[in-house]
């Protein structure tokens, strides 16, 4: 864990003194906050407020650091990648102490997010003794397509091709399943350093299913400084070289055709 601190800033909760099993205690609050794709302009006034008016700021190191300028005199603690439990634990201990404290979680907190973990995490105990609010925001398919055009406008799944946490005989029947079901496939994870090979088998279940020249989008680094966005075909998807953890691909289903620059999938209003 690596920790920085600021001079901590003034929390404007009003705290309310319960009590459980004979105890009194301040209740603590726990906020749960989705901060979308990174950039501060895209986050909701729920999620500005909450950030802006909590004392104690804690996420993974790249999330603290995409939204620093709105945390500045506050206690700001931050994990290292793939330390999502001991992230909730200390978020918990902490609003067990009373205290306000805010959990970052980017894009939306309930898709591949942390609330799961602090909802699994909490003892009965633990639930009355602190509130708890998730705050939504937007999760990288939504961004993604904003960015290529209208391709999610039908029938969609979302697969994570991350295998640290989920068997990868089970993702790829998943994908097998998402292709002949005809659905427009979005992979979040495509692809680490260590996770090379689950892409390529990916990509030939979806070869199995869809047609060579079926459109697929990829999206890098999506609503931020470095962003990259590339309409090509299943055929000619590898030619991508820059595909990484954080990228995301959206494969179209039968319908969907690409309009200048835009991916459309069609819904049925019109004929294309």
């Amino acid at each position: 864990m690596c920790a920085t601190s600021w001079k901590e800033g003034k929390v404007n909760f009003k705290k309310e003194n319960l009590s459980l099993s004979g105890h009194s205690y301040s209740q603590g609050r726990l906020y749960i906050v989705g901060t979308g794709p990174g950039r501060v302009s895209f986050l909701s006034q729920r999620a500005r407020e909450v950030i802006e008016q909590c004392g104690v700021i804690i996420g993974y190191s790249t999330y603290i650091r995409l939204i620093d300028n709105l945390i500045k005199n506050k206690e700001a603690v931050s994990f290292g990648m793939r330390k999502e439990v001991e992230r909730a634990r200390y978020a918990i201990k902490r609003a067990l102490k009373g205290e306000n404290v805010c959990l970052i979680s980017d894009g939306d907190p309930g898709i591949y997010g942390m609330a799961g973990v602090v909802l699994q995490l909490l003892d009965r105990e633990e639930k009355e003794r602190i509130k708890i609010e998730i705050i939504p925001g937007i999760t990288a398919a939504c961004s993604c397509a904003a960015l290529l055009g209208a391709p999610l406008t039908h029938d969609f799944v979302v697969i994570s091709l991350s295998d640290l946490l989920t068997n990868g005989e089970l993702i790829k029947r998943r994908i097998e399943l998402a292709a002949k079901g005809d659905f427009v496939v979005v992979l979040y994870n495509p692809k680490s350093k260590r996770r090379t090979d689950i892409l390529k088998r990916a990509w030939e279940i979806l070869m199995r299913y869809k047609s060579p020249k079926n459109p697929v989008g990829i999206v890098r680094n999506a609503q931020r400084d470095d962003e990259e966005v590339i309409v090509t075909t299943l055929k000619d998807m590898f030619l991508s070289k820059r595909i990484d953890m954080t990228t995301n691909i959206i494969v179209g289903n039968s319908e969907t055709y690409v309009k200048g620059k835009f991916m459309i999938t069609p819904r049925g209003y019109e004929l294309k």
